[in-house]
C-alpha cells in the first residue's frame, strides 16, 4: 500500500492505508484519534464530522487519499495552547450532551458555522446543523450553546478561549482528550 500523507490537527502523518479507506477509519484505527465517531457510514448522521480546509465534511464517506495534503481538523484539534475551544467549554458548562455520542460531530459543525458566521440566527444554526442527528433530542441545548459560544468569541471560530476557560490539562492533546470524554 502506498503511503498517504494527511495533515491532521496541524501535524503531517504518513499512513499506510488502502486508497479507498474512509478518512474516519484512518483517523480512528490507524492514527488513534477516536473523537470522531462512526454513526451511519453513509454520511447522513454527522457523527463523523471533521473539517477539511475549514469546511465540515463527513469522514465516513471521504477516502483518506482524497484529502491527502489538505488541512484536516478533528475534535482533538479544536483545543489550542491548552485551552478548550469556546464551544467545547460551553458544551461542558451548559451540560449540552445527554448520551454524548453525536456531540463531537455537533461541535465540529457548530465550529464551522461560527467560523463563517460569528453571530448566527436561529435559522442559520438550524440550517448549519440540519445534517447532524441527535437521538436524544438535545437540539434546543445545542442551539443555546452555539449562541453562548458566539457571544463569547465575538469574532469567529478561531479566536482563543478567554483565560477563564482554561482547560485543566497542561498540554493540547490532554485538553482535547479530556474534552472528548466530558462531551
Amino acid at each position: 500500500m502506498p503511503g498517504v500523507t494527511l495533515d491532521v490537527n496541524g501535524k503531517k502523518h504518513t499512513v499506510d492505508v488502502p486508497q479507498d479507506m474512509p478518512l474516519l477509519w484512518a483517523l480512528r484505527d490507524v492514527m488513534g484519534l477516536t473523537g470522531t465517531k462512526f454513526g451511519c457510514g453513509i454520511g447522513q448522521c454527522g457523527a463523523c464530522t471533521v473539517h477539511v480546509n475549514g469546511q465540515p465534511m463527513r469522514s465516513c464517506v471521504i477516502p483518506a487519499s482524497a484529502v491527502a495534503g489538505q488541512k484536516i481538523t478533528t475534535i482533538e484539534g479544536l483545543a489550542s495552547n491548552g485551552e478548550l475551544h469556546p464551544l467545547q467549554q460551553v458544551w461542558i458548562e451548559q451540560d449540552v450532551a445527554q448520551c454524548g455520542y453525536c456531540q463531537t460531530g455537533q461541535i465540529m459543525s457548530a465550529a464551522a458555522l461560527l467560523n463563517r458566521n460569528a453571530t448566527p440566527s436561529d435559522a442559520d444554526i438550524d440550517a448549519a446543523m440540519s445534517g447532524n442527528y441527535c437521538r436524544c433530542g438535545t437540539y434546543i441545548r445545542i442551539r443555546e450553546a452555539i449562541h453562548t459560544a458566539a457571544q463569547r468569541t465575538g469574532a469567529g471560530f478561531y479566536n482563543a478561549a478567554p483565560a477563564a476557560h482554561k482547560a485543566p490539562a497542561a498540554d493540547e492533546a490532554a485538553a482535547a482528550e479530556q474534552a472528548e470524554h466530558q462531551v
